[in-house]
């Protein structure tokens, strides 16, 4: 055996990371963790912990015009201070960073707060030090992507938008994915005039259709001007500071403000993969197999360093999956089938399995439930926003293959409903099911009738 400096060392204090530095240190494992920005990811730092706090302070705008329904009279007109909603959301984010590095001292796992690159299969230079391991894990995550348009440094991607120094009087979201929608809604919420372009047709690419299309109508509802098929071309900066915007066509816009939601690529670039034999794609993610090993025997991934499904829950199951199997003796690995997920617009969003074009590509016939009905709380308000409910059934086996939802809540709600599809439950069980009354969630056990019937 060669003497290591230690057992594993994992390259990245996100959320797969950290996990999986945490549980190898459980089972007796001598490990260390690299972070060269600050510990917790992108999902804590700048990511979903951030983003799902601005989600909260973007509501309240609706929550203060529904009060005088339920019988509240404001004192005053209500103002907003986005400086005081960014300072309030940096302090939390400060307090994660430091409970993440407490959790990684508790667990006895050395954390170096500095870059780290490969020098050979075994050897990591990280800062101004040399150390050696037995095993290493890359869990470095993504970063967002920018397209190669004249004007692009006048724009910002997530990562910026969490910074910005003022709220946007006017602001483009471009793009058409989760990212793209949240920030839109976000904005919107907080008093800004927010344009989204999406080249596509619609939003929300592979989601399931009537989820895109009824989603998109809530939106443009809520004032976002919603542009399919439009993209932006060019960015030029004016005299005063606005931003104008050629689009696909021909077409212009002014805007204070532009942000890119486009997609993002694997952090693997500079820390010497390819020198030591470590397998990419086109894309620069990491290839691995079932088990997360890379083409070096030694060295793992996990999250969306391998650009697989890029949800925080899934790095930290595969995090769990690499330290259970290499350092517990208990090998098993991740099952990708009926992941629950949601998106933080405004409605939300949430999903698991199959949406109704993914189940038909499979050839079984398949039997469609689907209701739309006003929110309870919006039957004084008299808000415009409906809820939409969706279950996509096998008509053989009467088996539950998808469940969709927008609307008030839809995350919490789908995590339940997602165990009950991860466990193949049948139509005739979800309507066995006792109503939980009144609430929106019981109209997944009360649909009786198919659509068409």
């Amino acid at each position: 055996m060669l003497d290591y400096d230690f057992d594993l060392f994992v390259i990245g204090a996100g959320s797969g990371g950290v996990r999986a530095a945490r549980v190898a240190s459980g089972y007796g494992a001598k490990v260390a963790i690299a972070e060269e920005s600050r510990v917790g990811g992108t999902c804590v730092i700048r990511g979903c912990v951030p983003k799902k706090l601005l989600v909260y302070g973007a509501h309240f705008a609706e929550d203060f015009e529904d009060a005088s329904a339920y019988g509240w009279t404001l004192p005053g007109e209500p103002t907003f201070s986005w400086k005081t909603l960014i300072a309030n959301k940096d302090k939390e984010i400060d307090r994660l960073n430091g409970i993440y590095k407490k959790l990684l001292a508790g667990s006895n796992i050395e954390l170096f707060e500095s870059r780290a690159v490969l020098k050979d299969a075994h050897t990591i230079a990280v800062g101004d030090k040399t150390v050696t391991a037995d095993r290493i894990l890359i869990a470095v995550g993504g970063t967002p992507t920018l397209p190669d348009i004249p004007g692009i440094e006048h724009a910002i991607s997530s990562n910026e938008a969490f910074h910005l120094e003022d709220l946007p009087e006017r602001i483009a979201v471009v793009g058409g994915g989760y990212i793209a929608v949240e920030f839109a809604g976000i904005f919107a919420g907080l008093g800004a005039k927010v344009t989204q372009f999406y080249r596509g047709e619609q939003i929300l690419r592979g989601f399931d259709h009537d989820v895109r299309t009824h989603l998109a109508g809530e939106i443009v509802k809520k004032g976002i001007d919603l542009k399919l098929h439009t993209n932006v071309t060019a960015i030029d900066k004016n005299d005063d500071g606005s931003l104008t915007l050629t689009l696909t066509g021909g077409g212009h816009q002014i805007v204070d403000a532009i942000m890119f939601a486009t997609g993002r690529q694997p952090k693997t670039h500079g820390m010497g993969l390819e020198q030591v034999g470590v397998e990419l794609k086109n894309n620069s993610a990491i290839i691995t197999n079932d088990a997360l090993q890379t083409s070096v025997a030694n060295i793992y991934a996990v999250g969306d360093v391998r650009d697989h499904v890029q949800l925080t829950p899934v790095a930290i199951k595969e995090g769990m999956a690499f330290a259970d199997s290499v350092f517990g003796g208990k090998p098993w690995s991740m099952a990708y089938q009926a992941i629950p997920t949601a998106v933080f617009s405004q409605p939300p969003v949430g999903t698991v399995g199959l949406s109704e074009e993914d189940a038909r590509a499979k050839g079984g016939e398949v039997v469609i439930f689907k209701s739309t009905f006003k929110p309870m709380r919006h039957t004084l308000s008299g808000r415009d926003e409906k809820t939409l409910m969706k279950l996509i059934v096998d008509k053989t086996t009467d088996v539950v293959l998808g469940a969709h939802m927008v609307g008030p809540d839809a995350a919490e709600i789908i995590q339940g409903i997602g165990i009950a599809v991860r466990m193949g439950a049948t139509k005739a069980q979800f309507d066995q099911t006792v109503a939980v009354h009144p609430s929106a969630a019981e109209e997944f056990v009360t649909m009786r009738f198919p659509v068409g019937d």
